[in-house]
């Protein structure tokens, strides 16, 4: 009886061991299950952080370009006035040629004159450096366009310096 009591002690033994092995195993299970949950919402979170970064580097990338380029425009600008100028005073169809080709450069490349004469002043895109006498009607309208301005893009590169009619 002996044996038999220490074969049954034996049996139940491993009854408990393969209880205790099998809530371990759950609890390992759980832990692993709770693990790789984890690490995919950091893949996830890491993927999104990258697809973040890749769109706000080509949206400075573009912002640097567009810069760049509004600078050499600006730098341009003179050129063009300066040829302007030239072509009042000479008549060459080359030249004419060269400054058509020049304006639709700029155009092209998004730049715009504004269009101020005979237009209400408006401070946003017009510098008035004078005002001159008019009519009642034409009180804040542009009477002279002295140098032109232009925009880039919507964006007001340089402004169109005018001189303004104010009423006696």
């Amino acid at each position: 009886m002996d044996n038999n009591n220490k074969d049954q002690a034996n049996i139940s033994s491993d009854n408990n061991s393969d209880v205790r092995d099998t809530s371990q195993d759950v609890d390992r299970v759980k832990k692993l299950e709770e693990r790789i949950a984890e690490l995919e919402n950091n893949w996830k979170r890491a993927l999104a952080d990258y697809k973040n970064l890749e769109k706000r580097t080509a949206e400075e990338k573009m912002e640097f370009a567009e810069f760049a380029n509004m600078v050499l425009v600006q730098r341009l600008l003179p050129v063009i006035d300066n040829l302007e100028i030239l072509e009042k005073h000479v008549n060459d169809t080359g030249l004419k040629m060269i400054i058509k080709e020049f304006k639709q450069i700029l155009e092209d490349n998004g730049t715009a004159a504004i269009e101020s004469d005979h237009k209400m002043f408006d401070s946003e895109c017009m510098d008035c450096i004078e005002t001159a006498e008019c009519e009642e009607k034409d009180h804040d309208k542009v009477v002279e366009t002295v140098t032109r301005g232009y925009k880039f893009r919507n964006k007001v590169l340089r402004p169109a310096k005018v001189r303004v009619g104010k009423v006696k």
